[in-house]
């Protein structure tokens, strides 16, 4: 008894599936708008966004400027959404807030068109094209609507993708430095430049200490490497690249290997003072 009724629940699906296939495909073909924006409707309050948008892409067109326009727009880019094809999920979403930006819809389409930039983000190290503009997009989100329910989704997906931006940067500062380890000054001259527009250009950066601490090990390559004109002067800028690390971060991880690298500057800053001292 239960294996017939097993049997009938699953001929009952397949004839609903085929019978919604067959549905589909007949308005799909029809030039009957009203009858594709209803099914259109019915597939997308069904969830099934696949089908909704390939009809609504049909009669997005023919409802521009009409009262049902913006509910067909909105419901058109949020199905982008839906099937993650984000680049034209945010082409959408600003298309429908120029057409309605009065809408009530607004808010939610200015977020989700900032989302689908924010997914469309990629990993850091490389171009951050799409970084840039989901940033945009979400601080105008952020600054437009303080009040939104979406404000903290949109706060902490602002915050990944900036600290995402500077580990980029600080990548490129970090690289330089390591490359200095070979004792090729340019490469130290690149790292003290790089992470000195690293550190005032994120002042807030949690990488900060870590880059205070890197600008130690790239001032002391140069100077314990440099020529005998510019070693005085350049381990002195050493010295107070220490002093700026243990200012800020007197606790810091990188202590040890600081201390080390002082250590280091002033064995060689002790032979300047004693030669002064015994010029006078």
């Amino acid at each position: 008894m239960f294996l017939k009724l097993r049997t009938f629940f699953s001929m009952a699906v397949c004839l609903l599936v085929l019978a919604s296939c067959n549905e589909y495909q007949k308005v799909l073909k029809n030039e009957d708008v009203k009858a594709k924006y209803d099914l259109a409707e019915k597939y997308y309050e069904a969830k099934d966004f696949k089908r909704a948008n390939r009809l609504l892409e049909q009669i997005a067109p023919k409802y521009a400027g009409k009262p049902q326009g913006e509910r067909v727009q909105f419901f058109l880019a949020d199905t982008y959404f839906q099937i993650r094809n984000y680049n034209f999920a945010g082409y959408q979403f600003e298309r429908f807030l120029k057409s309605y930006p009065k809408s009530d819809k607004a808010a939610e389409a200015s977020f989700l068109g900032a989302k689908s930039y924010y997914m469309l983000s990629p990993r850091y190290s490389l171009d951050q094209t799409d970084t840039d503009k989901a940033l945009v997009k979400l601080q105008s989100f952020i600054n437009t609507y303080p009040e939104s329910e979406y404000l903290a989704e949109a706060n902490a997906m602002a915050k990944e993708l900036t600290t995402k931006k500077e580990k980029k940067a600080f990548e490129i500062a970090k690289q330089f430095t390591k490359l200095g380890n070979s004792y090729i000054l340019d490469y130290s001259i690149s790292a003290v430049a790089a992470l000195d527009n690293f550190i005032s250009d994120h002042p807030g950066t949690i990488f900060r200490e870590e880059a205070l601490y890197l600008k130690l090990v790239a001032t002391a390559n140069l100077a314990l490497n440099s020529t005998e004109n510019r070693k005085q002067e350049r381990l002195e800028t050493a010295e107070t690249a220490y002093k700026n690390l243990l200012r800020y971060y007197p606790q810091t991880t990188f202590l040890k290997d600081a201390n080390q690298l002082l250590a280091d500057i002033n064995k060689e800053l002790t032979q300047y003072k004693e030669q002064e001292t015994t010029s006078k």
